[in-house]
């Protein structure tokens, strides 16, 4: 299995290069996922940001002692002209991750999510975090994108995919900025390709996705989402309380599976898993 991470939300916290979605990805895959909050390392203490606000230092972005310890070797190896690519390698290796799972950056240049709001144009973390998601969004882009490509690795790995599935996540500033990388959306269109809705009866299932959607115009329904995908999606995995939008989905010449598409926890997520790899096998290759 091989995971194409989001990299848009990356950024530079009093010195240190954070990537937190590959953070998220790696410390899950790891087992050392902290299940309350949804980022960070379980049981992880905060001497050092506490210390920190004790100097006059900003502490908004909250980044545990152990979860630091990643952010400073990161930034060493890059530092020392090392590629995200191998530095991520690296990095799940020393955590244990399994040598036939590989966490891959979307791209090693430099990409930033950058949300235009009503307070004006604001960084992805400083919208998301600091503000609390609560500016209402006019548009979202990506700085630098014309100028990434995806790595080697990722290419490959999509080249080789037998299935190719997008997770539920927000489809604006988790997915969106992988699809702009120059060739992405064209190799999907030559693969199985599958997603997950994130959102469940109008609602995100967390974070600001319906929200989003709301402000750029959309009503936030799995068939929004569909739609979003629409030129390259085989199959679509919905939920059973939008059970009545699988036709208007079918229209998008997408195959649809309802199920319980909550994960409320690990035995959740792996019968969705055994569900949409069936479904998969459903869906010429």
């Amino acid at each position: 299995m091989t995971v194409i991470v989001n990299t848009g939300d990356d950024f530079d916290w009093m010195g240190l290069r954070i990537c937190p979605d590959l953070d998220t990805v790696m410390y899950t895959l790891a087992g050392i996922a902290n299940p309350q909050t949804g980022w960070g390392i379980a049981g992880d203490t905060f001497e050092a940001l506490g210390m920190l606000q004790k100097l006059g230092g900003e502490t908004w972005f909250r980044i545990g002692d152990r979860d630091l310890a990643i952010d400073l070797r990161r930034t060493q190896s890059l530092r020392e002209g090392k590629r995200l690519t191998d530095v991520t390698e690296a990095l799940c290796r020393s955590l244990g991750i399994t040598p036939n799972v590989r966490i891959l950056p979307m791209t090693d240049a430099p990409v930033a999510t950058l949300v235009d709001t009503d307070e004006g144009t604001l960084a992805f973390q400083d919208y998301f975090v600091r503000r609390a998601w609560q500016p209402v969004i006019r548009r979202i882009h990506f700085r630098g994108i014309e100028r990434a490509r995806p790595s080697i690795e990722v290419k490959a790995a999509l080249d080789a995919a037998d299935l190719v599935v997008l997770c539920p996540s927000n489809p604006f500033v988790s997915i969106d900025p992988i699809l702009a990388l120059d060739g992405v959306r064209e190799q999907l269109r030559e693969h199985r390709t599958l997603a997950v809705s994130p959102i469940i009866g109008g609602q995100a299932v967390k974070g600001p996705a319906a929200k989003m959607f709301h402000e750029l115009g959309q009503a936030p329904t799995a068939l929004a989402v569909a739609r979003h995908y629409a030129d390259f999606l085989d199959g679509f995995v919905i939920d059973r309380a939008d059970a009545d939008q699988r036709a208007e989905i079918e229209r998008l010449n997408t195959r649809v599976l309802v199920t319980d598409a909550l994960m409320r926890d690990g035995a959740d997520r792996a019968r969705l898993a055994r569900e949409m790899l069936g479904f998969a096998r459903t869906i010429p290759a």
